[in-house]
């Protein structure tokens, strides 16, 4: 078990990078999107279509790949998810029409949301309960992580080279992500022989009502963790006055203290060994950041910038511990596709809090967009309550 023991951390680390792979063009491509806007003719309405087609297709293909991953193992899954998308990405910098593009990218999404699957599924089993929280939370940190990275080298890479250089270098991302996985990605000892097929079935742990609260609470906390992100600035700068890159620079630091409380957050699910607790506590202290913010808002800026960025941070750090319970409250050999369930039902949400926010904060104003961050932390904790803590069991404990 001590070769075991170490081995575990390669695969934390592989499946890290591969995360962090498909998190440079799931969101990293919104960092050159007017040279998006330039090389296919397109609209601000246009580049937002073309980009969000990469969610449609990683929506429409989570639960499939998490299916996969549970039947066949999780190195041939994510092996061929990010063969598809390198394959996907480089078809797309040799075209210039944005409808066949957008195919192509919703094929990425579809490929890469392999990923998003397999790899939680690979950490929750190689991990045992007492470290599980803390190694699923290593492996959340990679969507920053990687969006972070695609920020800083994209925009470069298009100003120089152009546009389809920018798919190259996705492409090639993934295609070294993909030979990783393949090369350093087994299954853990005492797993069904692959292709053995679950005892239970996808039908089956769709219809787990325990399953479904933690994915509807899920859901309810993308809207504060979206609206925090996607308007922290607007609220600092239009509404309170802070300057363009004060508001900016606040938005970085909640990025970077959301990033560090997905870590905190593990670790302290493993030392209380709850994940629905720490959780239950993140909602509540959501709620009642937006809420202050909401009554604040338009200021004085100084007060309402230190209740606004701990509460946009805290907004974003609680998806490692749902996604750890999804595949905790899951039979063993249906661990991805309740991760797969969960996920899906976060995309769900961060599609539509960003729209339905801007609407909100036309219609109403910016303290009632807030507020309704708040109300859907508050019901997201009201959705927790009295739910059962998952049984926690991993081959890893073996």
């Amino acid at each position: 078990m001590g070769a075991d023991s170490g081995y575990r951390w390669v695969v934390l680390a592989v499946g890290t990078v591969a995360q962090a792979a498909t998190a440079t063009y799931f969101l990293g491509l919104s960092a050159v999107t007017p040279a998006l806007r330039d090389h296919f003719g397109l609209g601000l309405a246009g580049v937002g279509a073309l980009i969000g087609a990469i969610s449609v297709g990683l929506v429409l293909t989570l639960i499939t790949w998490g299916g996969a991953a549970d039947r066949f193992g999780e190195r041939g899954v994510m092996t061929i998810g990010l063969l598809g998308s390198a394959a996907a990405l480089g078809g797309t910098a040799l075209v210039s029409n944005p409808v066949v593009a957008g195919v192509l990218l919703l094929l990425a999404g579809a490929s890469g949301a392999s990923v998003n699957a397999a790899s939680g599924r690979a950490v929750l089993t190689w991990f045992p309960t007492a470290r599980r929280g803390m190694a699923m939370a290593v492996r959340q940190t990679s969507v920053p992580i990687g969006t972070a990275l695609a920020a800083v080298s994209l925009p470069p890479i298009s100003r120089v080279w152009g546009v389809p250089a920018v798919f190259v270098a996705l492409a090639l991302t993934c295609l070294v992500a993909a030979v990783a996985v393949a090369i350093w990605v087994r299954e853990p000892p005492g797993r069904p022989a692959r292709g053995t097929r679950p005892t239970t079935s996808t039908l089956a742990v769709m219809a787990d009502r325990r399953l479904l609260r933690l994915s509807l609470s899920g859901l309810l906390l993308v809207v504060p963790q979206f609206l925090g992100s996607v308007f922290l600035v607007e609220v600092l700068h239009d509404g309170a006055g802070l300057s363009l890159g004060l508001a900016g620079g606040l938005l970085a630091l909640a990025q970077v203290l959301g990033a560090a409380g997905r870590l905190g957050n593990g670790l302290w699910s493993d030392k209380v060994a709850s994940r629905l607790g720490p959780l239950r506590i993140i909602a509540l202290a959501s709620a009642l950041g937006f809420g202050l913010a909401a009554a604040l808002e338009p200021g004085p800026a100084p007060l309402l910038a230190a209740i606004l960025v701990p509460a946009a941070a805290t907004a974003i750090s609680w998806n490692g511990l749902v996604f750890t319970a999804a595949g905790e409250l899951a039979p063993p050999d249906r661990a991805a596709t309740a991760m797969a369930v969960s996920n899906t039902a976060n995309y769900v949400g961060a599609a539509a809090a960003p729209a339905l926010g801007g609407l909100v904060a036309e219609l109403a104003g910016l303290p009632v967009m807030l507020a309704m961050g708040g109300a859907a932390a508050l019901a997201a904790f009201v959705t927790l309550r009295r739910l059962a803590e998952p049984v926690m069991h991993s081959h890893a404990d073996a």
